[in-house]
């Protein structure tokens, strides 16, 4: 997976909060073969015991940061988060999220626009929380984003795919860019099918930290992203309207002992 040129091993990406314990989230990071995990400014309580151990836990995990900007709702917020991030965890990859929706957490498109621009502006390296809209894509894209982030559905709802036929329009629309379902992912099938679409990668969080068994959800997601990809890398049959024999007719035995020729 490549993210403004850097290669990753793994597709999958993984969020970092509300795991039942420091060790467990140790765990899950292993099991799942990710190498990017997301944290939001939140997470990191500087001098603070909290913040040391969750910090020991991704050293020793070797995995690369990726901060966000979970829980803005304006365009102001998320760049002073971002730029805030760039300071604290010393990187220019920041996971840009403007709220719009209370309810439903759905980003503010013209917000995400702006905040690309600004940020974009000020060197970062942007990917971008969206929807499906390929009209907000063209303006994300213009404004100096490389990594869109679609969601599968509303944030920790864990209702899969609502909009296939989007997400399979953004992947048509945008075949050279780097492109992640993020939210809404809830079993690993969910997963598999948002690979077999094209994508590049997938981030999840809750299906993963608020499983029963945390460790082994990871395990099922990381075979999962690589089932899917596989599947989409093998090019594989379209649905059709029309049954079609799996066994060919020709050389048939007939009744009587004839054969067809």
């Amino acid at each position: 997976m490549q993210i403004y040129g850097e290669t990753f091993d793994s597709r999958l990406m993984l969020g970092t909060a509300r795991y039942p314990s420091p060790d467990i989230l140790r765990q899950a990071i292993a099991a799942s073969g990710a190498k990017i995990v997301t944290v939001s400014l939140r997470r990191e309580a500087a001098g603070e015991r909290a913040g040391q151990a969750f910090w020991d836990i991704i050293r020793e995990a070797g995995v690369s940061v990726l901060p966000n900007t979970a829980g803005c709702h304006s365009v102001r917020e998320a760049v002073t988060t971002a730029e805030m991030a760039r300071e604290v965890f010393g990187t220019t990859l920041i996971k840009l999220e403007v709220i719009g929706d209370a309810d439903t957490l759905q980003p503010d498109l013209f917000g995400l626009v702006e905040a690309t621009q600004i940020l974009s502006s000020e060197g970062f390296q942007v990917l971008a929380y969206t929807t499906e809209d390929l009209v907000a894509a063209d303006r994300l894209v213009e404004a100096g984003c490389r990594v869109l982030m679609p969601w599968g559905s509303p944030i920790g709802s864990a209702r899969g795919l609502n909009n296939v036929y989007g997400l399979r329009a953004m992947r048509a629309r945008f075949p050279d860019l780097t492109l992640i379902v993020d939210a809404g992912i809830g079993v690993p099938s969910h997963a598999s099918q948002a690979m077999e679409l094209g994508y590049d990668g997938v981030l999840l969080s809750s299906a993963v930290a608020l499983a029963g068994d945390p460790v082994k959800m990871a395990e099922a997601f990381r075979l999962a992203v690589a089932a899917g990809r596989l599947g989409y890398e093998a090019d594989p049959l379209l649905p059709r309207d029309m049954a079609e024999p799996s066994t060919p007719v020709l050389g048939q035995a007939l009744l009587g002992g004839a054969v067809l020729s």
